[in-house]
């Protein structure tokens, strides 16, 4: 494939905007609050579409229309199943935990939240184990899922400009670890608010043009139909157990670090409603554009369109922009998907930097570190972090889809009943959420050793209810929390916030 200079130059343009930010932001990053968390200081606009869009990377643009191009409308219940999910994790767990963290002594991290949640210091094992444990499981499933943001990045990279998979693989990952180190939590949250909305531009424009190309709608479901009647049907070809696996997507949201931390980082609890209704609007119109994408192409690249069938199913997107718009256009719209991909990866990474620095650096190595010396240990630990994904990503076969259900299995049912017991069950142990965790965690590795898993069933939904089980019957067996534990949740649970005063009191 010829080098396209007009995507080139649009390309460029996009990521020097993106260090440029990184750049500015770098100058205001002072210490580890700012670094990992911003300071708690993000709009309802801002934390709404970075939290959409560190969730949705490259599965949004390239492995959900991937799916819908290879399966038909059976994969509608996975977009349907996350809508759900999203929106649950919106409604209850985002308010709650705003407003914990910042009463449990302003805990900045997952794991530091939870320290500080169930902190007796006269058990200070335990909280140090659930430190522990947290960290390692967080680690362990950031890196498989920053290894499909980069796998989508080669992806792109190989399809637009006909590089070698892993020259296309260093380029991506040395432009997102550049302004990820540089400027933390806020360039990663104003970049991925930027990206939100390429995203949601890319995935509304291009399934519409591509319908006014096949000459409407009508004539777009009479190609497919004309291709396979199978696809237009939501129920050929699954089960039961495949449909349950889709819609179970959903629990993963509860237990996502690089979704929930926007949750934390909101100005106020107050901003929630309006942030909860930009996030969701985004969100349904971006799924449903990428349903369509995927359903439109096969219409059009396996049927009477002027496509060809495709090699790859994950750049269906990619093709329409080459094939439907000018190169310029086309710049615009494939920089969609390098924002796609560029907001996840960056927000993993600041998580899994944090889970470094905060959990196991200044927990464990040196807990009188300096704000700037901890600064610096996240900004070594993003390069590691990248550098061991980018050598797991090598591998040229690797698909997004594989690798994010991995890893949002592992998320979902490592800290999704974790987090809702810890914030809305009084008599929850420290002990009950590592054994949550690890019971959640390890279903889920285990589980995955099947080929296909067992039952046909997505690991997820084993892992979260073994997880919760887990969770009830060892804080059950344990003795009841320490009175001031007990205390702090009855507080969250009467507190408002005094704008006079800049912090909770109690209502009562």
């Amino acid at each position: 494939m010829d080098l396209d200079i007009p995507t080139l130059i649009t390309f460029i343009i996009y990521i020097v905007g993106m260090l440029i930010i990184g750049i500015i932001f770098y100058r205001t990053t002072t210490n580890l609050s700012d670094y990992v968390l911003g300071g708690r200081r993000l709009s309802s606009g801002v934390a709404a579409l970075s939290a959409g869009a560190s969730d949705m990377s490259a599965f949004m643009i390239l492995g959900l229309p991937g799916a819908v191009y290879l399966s038909g409308m059976s994969e509608m219940w996975l977009p349907i199943g996350l809508t759900i999910g999203a929106y649950l994790n919106w409604q209850f767990l985002a308010k709650r935990l705003r407003r914990y963290t910042e009463i449990a002594r302003n805990a900045i991290t997952l794991p530091d939240f939870l320290d500080k949640r169930f902190r007796d210091e006269t058990k200070i094992v335990q909280t140090k184990t659930l430190r522990i444990v947290s960290a390692f499981f967080i680690l362990l499933f950031f890196t498989f899922y920053t290894s499909s943001g980069l796998v989508g990045g080669a992806t792109l990279f190989a399809s637009t400009f006909g590089w070698e998979y892993q020259t296309a693989l260093w380029v991506g990952a040395i432009v997102v670890i550049s302004y990820t180190f540089l400027g933390g939590f806020l360039a990663v949250s104003f970049t991925d608010f930027i990206q939100g909305i390429l995203m949601f531009l890319g995935l509304i424009i291009v399934p519409i043009v591509a319908v006014i190309e096949m000459g409407g709608w009508d004539s777009t479901v009479s190609g497919i139909a004309d291709v396979d009647p199978v696809y237009l049907d939501a129920f050929a070809g699954t089960s039961a157990i495949a449909i349950i696996s889709l819609l179970a997507w959903g629990l993963g949201y509860f237990g996502q670090p690089h979704i929930i931390t926007r949750f934390m980082a909101i100005r106020s609890e107050n901003d929630i409603p309006a942030a909860r209704f930009i996030g969701m609007t985004w969100m349904t119109f971006g799924l449903l554009g990428a349903v369509f994408v995927g359903f439109i192409g096969i219409a059009y690249f396996e049927g009477v369109g002027a496509g060809s069938p495709l090699a790859d199913e994950e750049t269906v997107y990619i093709l329409f922009t080459q094939v439907l718009f000018n190169p310029w256009v086309a710049g615009i719209l494939l920089a969609a998907i390098l924002a796609a991909i560029m907001s996840t990866i960056d927000s993993q990474l600041l998580v899994s930097s944090s889970a470094l620095t905060e959990d196991f650096y200044r927990g464990f190595l040196k807990p009188n570190a300096t704000a700037n010396e901890l600064v610096w240990v996240g900004r070594v630990g993003v390069i590691v972090i990248a550098l061991i994904a980018t050598f797991l990503a090598y591998d040229p076969e690797s698909t997004v889809l594989e690798l994010v259900e991995y890893a949002w299995a592992g998320f979902g049912a490592a800290f999704g009943p974790v987090m809702l017991f810890s914030v809305f069950w009084r008599r929850m142990t420290a002990w009950g959420a590592v054994a949550g965790i690890a019971t959640g965690g390890l279903t889920v590795i285990i589980w995955n050793f099947f080929e296909g898993g067992l039952f046909d069933l997505y690991e997820i939904l084993p892992g979260f209810v073994l997880g919760s089980l887990a969770i009830i019957i060892v804080s059950l067996l344990n003795q009841r929390p320490a009175d001031h534990i007990l205390e702090e949740f009855d507080f969250v649970d009467n507190a408002t916030y005094d704008e006079e005063q800049q912090k909770y009191v109690r209502e009562d």
